[in-house]
């Protein structure tokens, strides 16, 4: 690959990312060309994407992104995968960790947020927010005009509320992954109202 063809690799992957609200580094030991494969086919079937790049050009298309604090972890055989959607990408990257000792979670990022292999691994837990989607569905259907139910002596929960949580997909993933860490958050982060309740009534 000459510098010109190196340049364009570097292009691609910044304009990439600027789309992106997650990123997963993956480290990968011998997986084969129909592995590799299967793996692309299972992350665009997730909404995401899977591409294998040196750690120096990696770096390089970092830069001037939200994900820029990744740069340390591209060490060794690494790959990256990223979705638009805040969950997608650690789904698909875990649920094929967890059949395929070959490749290994390193971290990544939601937006400027860093996460460790556990961190990712805790996120992938959680519903996407197309499953996010389907479960409003259903509530609405079977709510209907509910105004909702209370949460700490507030009315915290109810159709509108969740709408604002799915369409705040990257900040209410966020309070999602903080609340099921076990972190103290404050009561008054209307992320975490919204989907403290949404969490206790879905």
């Amino acid at each position: 690959m000459d510098r010109s063809q190196k340049q364009k690799v570097v292009e691609l992957l910044n304009q990439s990312l600027q789309t992106k609200s997650l990123v997963v580094i993956t480290r990968q030991s011998g997986l084969s060309a129909g592995e590799t494969a299967d793996l692309r086919r299972k992350m665009r079937a997730a909404d995401a994407t899977f591409k294998v790049t040196k750690n120096r050009l990696a770096r390089l298309a970092l830069k001037g992104t939200q994900f820029e604090g990744l740069a340390d972890m591209f060490k060794g055989p690494t790959a990256i995968a990223s979705s638009a959607d805040p969950v997608a990408a650690a789904k698909a990257a875990v649920d094929y960790a967890n059949q395929n000792e070959k490749l290994e979670i390193v971290g990544g990022a939601m937006g400027s947020k860093m996460l460790d292999a556990d961190g990712i691994k805790a996120l992938a837990k959680l519903p996407s927010l197309n499953e996010l989607r389907g479960k409003l569905d259903r509530i609405v259907a079977l709510e209907g005009t509910r105004r909702g139910v209370f949460f700490g002596g507030d009315a915290a929960f109810g159709p509108k509320n969740i709408i604002w949580s799915v369409e705040h997909g990257h900040q209410a993933a966020i309070s999602i992954h903080r609340y099921c860490q076990g972190e103290d958050v404050a009561q008054s982060d209307p992320n975490t109202q919204h989907v403290e309740a949404a969490l206790r009534n879905l």
